[in-house]
């Protein structure tokens, strides 16, 4: 039989693609949450920003978008302060939890578990109750004080312009202290993990090229260990620029924070949009401000 009285094979048959639905199922419970307690509040927010009036009449949505330039003019030395102190918290709890951090790191599991745990025993305790106890460890009469004046530590203290007086408490070093130690363990626990999944071998394989243990650090710890530097500082400047408990019970008058305004704007003077502006003001500042760092971290991690 010639070949041209055979059939034509055609192309063969297509598979669909099967779509998996997995993922997406595990992905939507989070996103509704999400949806739900952020989406949702946020747009609230917004709308209420942009509305006029008072408690007594209602409020009415009217555009106001130079409720803005207001928030800004009137409130910018407290959103500087906020950047300020929590960008100086940011930076202590680094230098504390670092070393810290390498020293549990490098011990063994039944003491990396014993060491993890105190680090995160405060969080047993109220927020506000740990911010109290600073009032009572900076108190003139206790032994921190003290030997605060006894070493003239209150008139460096003067000097760097964190203290107006020869107290501990009620100033800008307050609320630092303050800061640092809340958010301290946000700073320890990325650094823990990013220094617990450290390759010995390079360690070892640095000190056979003859690098010194300060090489080492620079050109093989630091750089394996910056995912977790970024997620610390993250994880501590957010809520660090945020906060309005410090600064309200360990600072004074002139340490106001902008968290601090909102608080009394919702609570106390019930001027809704000013605080939703200012709470809108104060996500895009720190938006601004994290997407530079992560962009700039990003290089250095690069190169």
């Amino acid at each position: 039989m010639s070949s041209a009285a055979l059939p034509s094979a055609g192309p063969p048959p297509t598979r669909r693609a099967r779509v998996n639905w997995v993922p997406y199922a595990l992905l939507l419970p989070g996103l509704l949450w999400l949806f739900v307690f952020f989406v949702v509040p946020m747009i609230t927010l917004a709308s209420q920003s942009l509305q006029e009036g008072d408690v007594d009449n209602g409020y009415t949505f009217t555009g106001n978008v130079a409720i803005y330039g207001q928030a800004l003019q009137d409130y910018w030395p407290q959103l500087l302060r906020s950047v300020g102190y929590s960008a100086t918290a940011t930076v202590l709890a680094l230098l504390l939890g670092y070393p810290l951090a390498y020293f549990i790191a490098s011990r063994r599991s039944a003491w990396k578990n014993i060491l993890l745990v105190l680090v995160i025993a405060p969080f047993f305790t109220s927020f506000l109750i740990r911010t109290l106890a600073w009032q009572t460890i900076l108190a003139d009469d206790y032994l921190p004080a003290r030997i605060a004046r006894a070493i003239h530590f209150t008139d460096l203290l003067q000097l760097l312009n964190l203290s107006e007086n020869s107290s501990l408490l009620s100033s800008k070093f307050a609320v630092i202290c303050g800061l640092t130690y809340n958010f301290l363990p946000f700073m320890i626990l990325p650094l823990f993990t990013s220094l617990d999944r450290l390759d010995g071998r390079l360690l070892e394989a640095a000190g056979d090229l003859y690098a010194t243990p300060r090489e080492t650090f620079r050109y093989v710890t630091w750089p394996l260990s910056l995912p977790g530097v970024v997620a610390g500082t993250l994880l501590t400047f957010i809520p660090a620029a945020g906060d309005y408990i410090n600064s309200k019970l360990l600072g004074n008058t002139q340490t106001v924070m902008i968290g601090q305004v909102i608080d009394a704007q919702f609570l106390r003077v019930l001027n809704y949009p000013l605080a939703a502006a200012l709470s809108f003001v104060l996500l895009v500042l720190i938006l601004t401000l994290v997407t530079a760092y992560v962009r700039r971290a990003g290089t250095e991690e690069l190169v």
